[in-house]
């Protein structure tokens, strides 16, 4: 029975991946991205749910991070102004797509600020992101 029993936790949990949704997935967190390095809040109301939960961990020059959270306005406001002049590095962009059902999907956004870890739900149809929880970079 212990043998059976370890074998049935050996096994690998199928994830129903739906190859199809991959794309739309990548759309969303590239409107996203794109949106705060062009300065284009409309691509925020078309890939961010207004229900948006974003938490976020600032590394302080004391090497502790500080601890923040973002609303869906002050994230749109984020796009409005963060790049309005043009003139920050945008050179990274960097977008990995993990599990993705029917319903709900992953996904990791690496740009000039750090890392955007993702939850995704189809919503009416359309993907959008639910929540973030983000970082700046640790230190090398």
């Amino acid at each position: 029975m212990n043998l059976l029993l370890a074998a049935l936790v050996a096994l690998p949990i199928p994830r129903p991946i739906q190859e199809h949704e991959r794309a739309p997935v990548h759309q969303a967190a590239l409107d996203y991205v794109t949106a705060v390095y062009e300065a284009k809040p409309q691509l925020i109301e078309r890939s961010v749910s207004p229900d948006l939960s974003k938490h976020g961990f600032m590394r302080q020059a004391d090497g502790t991070y500080r601890r923040g959270r973002m609303t869906y306005a002050q994230l749109l406001e984020v796009a409005r102004t963060w790049n309005a002049d043009g003139k920050r590095d945008t050179t990274i962009k960097e977008i990995v797509v993990g599990d993705v059902s029917d319903q709900t999907a992953t996904a990791i956004v690496r740009a000039a600020w750090g890392y955007d870890h993702m939850q995704l739900a189809k919503l009416d149809g359309q993907w959008k992101i639910l929540n973030i929880v983000w970082q700046t970079y640790p230190p090398r």
